[in-house]
Formats: C-alpha cells, sequence, structure tokens
C-alpha cells in the first residue's frame, strides 16, 4: 500500500494548487520546476537553436561557478525523479515526458558547456600543467589513476567542473555525446602540443634520404621532445581521462587511448626508422641518447599505457629498444673493425701521439660515459684478452672505495672497451715499426700509452677498467721509457762507465771522454726533434736522463781528475741538466752552442 505525504514546506506556497499527485511524482514535479528555474536564467531560445559553442553568459565561467554546479545537481535530481516515477507511476506520461523533455533541453546545453570549458581552458587545462599539479598514484588492479591531494587551483577546479558534467551525461544517455566532444578537443591539444615541441613524423623513406646533419637535428629535436611528451603530455593526458571520467573506467580508457595512441605509437616508431638507416660509428652516440631515453622512460610509459587498448605503445617501445640494441652493437663492431683496418704509413713526427689513438681513445671515453645503458645492450663474446690485461675480482675496489661490480652485464661492457683499446694498442705497435731509430719507436709506444693511461683516469673508464688496468698499464709505459733511455742514451752512459777498482790509462781515460762528449752530443742533436706532448712525463723523462748522466760523469770526472784536460773537457756532470732543457718539444733546437767549455768558466 502507498503512503501519501503532505507536499513539504518548502513548496507550500504555490500560484495554484497541484492535482492530487503520489510522492514519487510530487518530487519530480519539484525538480521540473527547479530545472525550469535554471533553463529560463541560463537557456535562452537563442541559445536552445545554437550549435555546440561557447555561450556569452556561461553557467560554469569562474564567477558562475557555483550555479552550473547547483545546475548540474538539479539535472541528476530529475534524472532520478524520472526513475522513481517510471517505476511506480508508469502511466503518468504526461509528466514523464515533460521531464523527459526539459531533461533533453538541460542536457544539450550541458553538452555545451562541457565544449565550453575544455575549449575555453585549453591554457588552463594543458596537459604539462595537469601532470606537474596533480600527484597521481596508479592502482596496480584496477589500472587507473587514485588522485590524492590534488591542489586547490583554477585547474582542479576546472577538472571537478568537467568530471561533474561528464558523469550528469553519461548517467543521463548521453556518453557519446561527450566523449566525442572531448576526443576531438584533447586529441587537437596534443597534435598542436607535439608540433610545438619540434617533432616531425617522417617516414623512413625521408629519414632514410636525410644526411647526418638533418638526421641528427631530428634525433635532437627527439630527444627533447619525447622527455616532455611522455613525463608531461601523456601523462597530464591520462591524468585528466582518469579524473573527469573517474566513475567510469571503460569511458577513460577509451578517451586515452583514442586521443593518444596515433601520436605515441608515431613517437617510437621514430627510433625505430633510425636505427634501420645505415649504421655508422658517428651515429652511435646519439643512437644510444635515444635508447637511454626510451630505457629510462620506460617504467613511465608502462604506467602511463597500462591500459590493454593501448599495449601496442608499450610493445612499440620495446621493440624500438631491441632494435636500437641492435643498430649499437653493429655500429661497435663497425667501429673495432675500421680501427683494425686504418692503414695509414706515415710515422708521427718525433714520435708524438697518433691521431688514430686521439680518436679511439675520445670514442671510447664516450662509450663509458654510457656503461649502464651498453650492460643491456652489448652482446657477450669470446674476446682473446690476456689473462693479465686486467683484473675485475670481487674484491676490488674503485678509485672512491665502491666495490667493483663482477656480474655479467658489468664484464661484457669491461670486456668489449678493453677489447677496443687492446685492438688500438696493437694498432700502435705495428705503426711505431715505422721508425727506422729503435728508441724512438719505443718513445712513441711511451706516449700513445700515457695518452691513453691518462684518459682512461681522466674518465669514466677507471671505474669501468679498474684501478688494476691503469697500474698493469703504467707498468707498461715504464718499460718503453727504461728501453728508450737505454737505446738512446746507452752511448753517452757506457762510454764513461767502468769497473771502479780499475784505473784506465790517461790516454784510454780521455779516449773514453771523448766518446762521451760527441755521442751525448750526438744523441742531443738526433732527439732535438723528438717530442713527448705530456709535460709532467716530459720532465719526469729529463730528470731521469739527467741523474743517469750526472751520476756517471761526475764519478768519472773525479775518479780521474778531468780538471787538467781542459783542451778536451766540454761539460760539468752538474750543468748537463741544462742542455737538455729544450729536449722532447719538437722544436729541432738544442743548447750545444759552445765547442769548448772550460771547467772555470763554469763555476768550477
Amino acid at each position: 500500500m502507498m503512503l501519501l505525504f503532505k507536499p513539504s514546506t518548502a513548496h507550500a506556497k504555490r500560484s495554484k494548487p497541484r492535482p492530487y499527485q503520489s510522492f514519487s511524482e510530487s518530487l519530480l514535479m519539484d525538480s521540473i520546476e527547479a530545472t525550469e528555474a535554471f533553463t529560463k536564467k541560463w537557456i535562452s531560445p537563442d541559445h536552445l537553436s545554437a550549435c555546440s559553442s561557447c555561450t556569452l553568459s556561461s553557467i560554469f565561467s569562474t564567477e558562475n561557478r557555483l550555479e552550473g554546479r547547483k545546475f548540474v545537481e538539479v539535472i541528476n535530481s530529475l534524472q532520478y525523479a524520472i526513475q522513481g516515477v517510471m517505476l511506480v507511476n508508469p502511466e503518468s506520461h504526461k509528466l514523464i515526458t515533460r521531464a523527459r523533455n526539459l531533461l533533453s533541453t538541460a542536457t544539450k546545453h550541458l553538452e555545451k558547456e562541457f565544449y565550453r570549458v575544455l575549449k575555453s581552458n585549453r591554457r588552463n587545462l594543458d596537459p604539462e600543467s595537469v601532470s606537474i599539479r596533480s600527484i597521481p598514484s596508479f592502482n596496480p588492479r584496477k589500472k587507473v589513476s587514485i588522485y590524492s591531494n590534488v591542489p586547490k587551483s583554477e585547474e582542479a577546479n576546472i577538472m571537478t567542473d568537467l568530471q561533474m558534467i561528464a558523469d550528469c551525461m553519461i548517467s543521463s544517455g548521453h556518453e557519446n555525446e561527450c566523449v566525442k566532444t572531448y576526443k576531438k578537443i584533447r586529441r587537437s591539444i596534443i597534435v598542436d602540443a607535439l608540433s610545438k615541441l619540434g617533432f616531425e613524423n617522417l617516414s623512413f623513406g625521408k629519414i632514410q634520404k636525410l644526411d647526418w646533419e638533418s638526421m641528427e637535428k631530428s634525433i635532437k629535436k627527439w630527444l627533447e621532445a619525447t622527455k616532455i611528451v611522455i613525463n608531461n603530455l601523456f601523462d597530464g593526458e591520462r591524468i585528466l581521462c582518469d579524473h573527469v571520467f573517474s566513475t567510469s573506467a571503460s569511458v577513460a580508457e577509451s578517451c586515452f587511448s583514442e586521443i593518444t595512441l596515433d601520436s605515441a605509437l608515431t613517437l617510437f616508431i621514430f627510433p625505430v626508422s633510425v636505427a634501420r638507416c645505415r649504421k655508422t660509428s658517428e651515429k652511435i652516440f646519439l643512437t644510444l641518447d635515444v635508447y637511454q631515453t626510451i630505457s629510462n622512460l620506460l617504467p613511465r610509459i608502462d604506467e602511463i599505457f597500462s591500459y590493454e587498448s593501448t599495449s601496442a605503445v608499450r610493445l612499440q617501445a620495446a621493440d624500438s629498444l631491441r632494435t636500437l640494441g641492435e643498430a649499437i652493437n653493429s655500429m661497435v663492431a663497425e667501429f673495432e673493425a675500421s680501427v683494425a683496418k686504418e692503414a695509414s704509413k706515415s710515422a708521427i713526427h718525433g714520435g708524438g701521439v697518433h691521431p688514430l689513438t686521439r680518436y679511439v681513445m675520445n670514442f671510447v671515453v664516450f662509450l663509458a660515459d654510457y656503461n649502464k645503458s651498453l650492460a643491456g645492450v652489448l652482446t657477450e663474446s669470446d674476446l682473446p684478452l690476456p689473462e693479465d690485461y686486467y683484473r675485475n675480482s670481487d674484491g676490488c675496489k674503485n678509485d672512491i672505495g665502491e666495490t667493483c661490480s663482477s656480474s655479467s652485464s658489468s664484464s661484457t661492457v669491461t670486456n668489449r672497451l678493453a677489447w677496443l683499446i687492446l685492438v688500438l694498442l696493437c694498432k700502435i705497435d705495428t705503426k711505431s715499426r715505422l721508425y727506422e731509430n729503435v728508441a724512438l719507436s719505443y718513445l712513441f709506444l711511451a706516449n700513445n700509452l700515457h695518452y691513453v693511461i691518462s684518459k682512461v683516469r681522466k674518465s669514466n673508464l677507471r671505474v669501468v677498467l679498474g684501478d688494476e688496468w691503469v697500474m698493469n698499464h703504467e707498468g707498461k709505459v715504464r718499460q718503453y721509457l727504461e728501453k728508450y733511455e737505454k737505446v738512446a742514451w746507452g752511448e753517452a752512459l757506457t762510454s764513461l762507465h767502468d769497473d771502479e777498482t780499475v784505473l784506465l790509462g790517461e790516454d784510454v781515460a780521455k779516449g773514453r771522454l771523448k766518446r762521451f762528449n760527441e755521442a751525448f752530443e750526438g744523441a742531443l742533436q738526433k732527439q732535438s726533434g723528438w717530442v713527448v706532448p705530456d709535460s709532467q712525463m716530459r720532465e719526469g723523462l729529463k730528470d731521469s736522463v739527467t741523474k743517469k748522466l750526472t751520476d756517471v760523469a761526475s764519478l768519472f770526472y773525479e775518479k780521474y781528475h778531468v780538471e787538467t784536460w781542459e783542451d778536451i773537457v766540454r761539460y760539468v756532470p752538474k750543468d748537463l741538466g741544462s742542455y737538455l732543457s729544450d729536449l722532447y718539444l719538437g722544436s729541432g733546437r738544442t743548447c750545444i752552442n759552445v765547442t769548448s767549455l772550460k771547467i772555470s768558466e763554469s763555476g768550477g
């Protein structure tokens, strides 16, 4: 049995008494009157016939926002009231028809307001702004964003307005109109944003035809754009979709997918096209930048495009990484082959650092900066490295006290970079044979290996290769320099060296001193164009040679009292170092300008 209640006092004052109505009919009539009051105030006949465009006086403008939200509440109440009458008094056709017509009018206006809010707030609803101002946390089971602590701002108010309108339109059966409007406007915003970031949708054919300078510019634009697009643009769009359509995960997914899918796929197809172009070593670092960017963004990509309908984006990003990895492997192999095939036959003047050494080490140093990315890219291979070439045991520590990694991925990078350096050193060893002078070939080897070590010490290569590698190769530099000294200065040193227990005759001793003078001057003249580029190594070598010469000359001079041999004495032991001052600068000059030098003129 239905109980009838007296109308509330809020609606007791009427111009005309209502005919008898049931409770549900009374509620519907109240909703009709409330809705009509809003429509008369905000919807003019002109607006009713207008197309979907922004009205001059909007119910959802900043100053009218509360009215707009009340309007949505009134429409929701009207919907519920209609449902109540249809359930309890379905024979009230006239009242239901009137209510439905009014609901249709109100909802159409709401659709226009939805369009207006989206259109007129493009700047406030810029995805970057939405992304920065919102704090999303994803529910892994529902794969729908849940937002908390959204800042109180104009953007937040607009998002709330859109959410209320969308909920109302969907519940009133106008989902298609709502979604269509939303997709149209938001897709255009994404496309415009990508265009402003300078990203071009180039086909594989067009990319292939680009010269390297043009391709480099395109890749750099892609690198700059992608971080913004993923972290701000797509993230902000996901946030907005999930917020506006929070009551319907399926609608949120549909909108986000249709708005972003094409643009996202285009974004990640570009790297694949770049990777499939002709592979040269000069392209490897930008290719690594692209790989590293996608790799770093992959967790965000998986999070933002977590919907099943956007799985193609996740797959495309993963495919891009795989293709880029293959390209990087090919480029490293190409670089190694180019080093091995380098066939210049010209000896470097003065035994200095070979351009090949500089080129290869600069390349390898840059590679070492990408060691984390390379760990996921380089394929393992059996490289015939000497057992003592370097050590990377579990217990070793690098120069900052961190325990060295012995994982297979890091050892793969270490082995590959160490192998590239070994290929270089083998090539330098071959080029040392271009020198007819054996001493100069040793100086050439020492200069080039010292340069290699200095590049390792000052870069991330030291962490990759380890301090043991550095120490081992520093020992080899010392060996080269010792051999150089022995060959370059051996005649001068041995001419004055004799058995301390045996005293030579004066004529023999004088002959020894003459041999020393000739050997010393000959060595200086011969080495006047030789070079040691590194100042520390140069001074160290001068000191070493000076000490050896001074020691052997001092002993000889003291033993045979050469102060009485003024006719053949040219050099004083303590002054020998001054004659080496211009040595190893490659100047071609020597300090030997005086054919004879009296001991008294040198101060004793």
